[in-house]
């Protein structure tokens, strides 16, 4: 029984003493916003083991890839983060992550024109796009084949880093008749935008540009690749020279998503250029800067902004001149 008393009375004092050992912690000579910060009440879901090891990621921080270029139009590694400046609708925005070049691993859509009209050369075609795969991957880096006429289809049917595998994807392409350039934009943009993961989203199109038949249109082709944040490059093989030859229509189209999304457009003489335009894009991958930065003011849900980066003088910058906002 005295046992019992003995514990009591010193769980008693053990009560009486949590009041003096908080005071202890206080500072009475410092003034309130100076003292020691109380330890935050414990949560208990907080605690939970699936708490601890989710990731959240804020969806408002928007990525600009940018491509700089000296006075030789070569690309200019190594410039400082004092060079650029992010503004978003004219207003100018804090930076908040800068990469001078970026690691982050590219998911590529590689898209060839099966039409009957860019056959002239495919042997050529696909050989520098043999090349090119064989070139760009490199460890966690993901790409696709695409061929496009009056159907659009992923060969084969996901993105892998097997070379070899899809290099035989490329010389295997069917012939087609019509060409689906806005089926091509629209369908690849969202193979890409299903891929997860914080990683550059990359459309390579080699085309005659000769848009016949699409079921999309020029806004739902443009509005996808905007959506998913892609980076396109065109190039454009002209069977034909003469301006009034040809259907210059998917031309226009594809230069205004090319140059929305920041990519670059090439007009090779010839298909023997291919090979050195596939290295300069290759190249141009390696060296890009990333900026991002979370808008200030937030635009409204589902509406266009505007971006401009500006960069030192004797240096040109390409970049996405607008992105697509989410739902708020």
């Amino acid at each position: 029984m005295n046992r019992q008393v003995h514990k009591t009375f010193a769980a008693a004092l053990a009560l009486l003493a949590l009041p003096l050992l908080s005071a202890a912690q206080e500072k009475p000579d410092r003034p309130p916003w100076a003292q020691p910060p109380a330890a935050p009440p414990k949560d208990k879901a907080q605690e939970s083991p699936s708490s601890r090891n989710t990731v959240k990621v804020n969806v408002n921080l928007v990525n600009v890839l940018v491509s700089v270029l000296d006075d030789h139009n070569r690309p200019a590694p190594n410039l400082p983060q004092e060079a650029f400046q992010i503004l978003e609708e004219g207003v100018l925005q804090k930076t908040a992550v800068f990469e001078p070049e970026t690691q982050l691993p590219l998911d590529i859509a590689l898209m060839i024109d099966a039409s009957l009209s860019a056959h002239i050369e495919k042997t050529t075609e696909q050989d520098a796009a043999s090349h090119f795969i064989q070139q760009v991957l490199r460890p966690d880096d993901r790409l696709s084949v695409f061929s496009f006429d009056e159907q659009v289809r992923q060969l084969p049917p996901y993105f892998s880093d097997n070379v070899q595998a899809l290099q035989t994807a490329v010389r295997k392409i069917p012939d087609g008749a019509g060409t689906s350039i806005y089926d091509a934009v629209f369908l690849g943009s969202e193979a890409l935008q299903r891929r997860k993961g914080e990683r550059r989203r990359v459309i390579i199109m080699v085309t005659d540009a000769g848009e016949t038949t699409s079921r999309y249109d020029f806004d739902a082709a443009r509005k996808a690749a905007l959506r998913a944040g892609i980076l396109f490059y065109t190039i454009v093989i002209n069977p034909v020279k003469n301006e009034n030859g040809r259907n210059t229509a998917g031309e226009h189209a594809l230069q205004t998503i090319t140059e929305t999304t920041g990519g670059a457009m090439f007009f090779p003489e010839s298909p023997q250029e291919l090979p050195i335009i596939f290295d300069r894009i290759d190249s141009e991958l390696r060296t890009q800067y990333r900026l991002a930065y979370y808008p200030d003011p937030r635009g409204p849900a589902n509406t266009y902004r505007t971006i401009e980066v500006k960069v030192l003088p004797g240096y040109t910058a390409r970049h996405r001149t607008t992105y697509l906002t989410g739902p708020q």
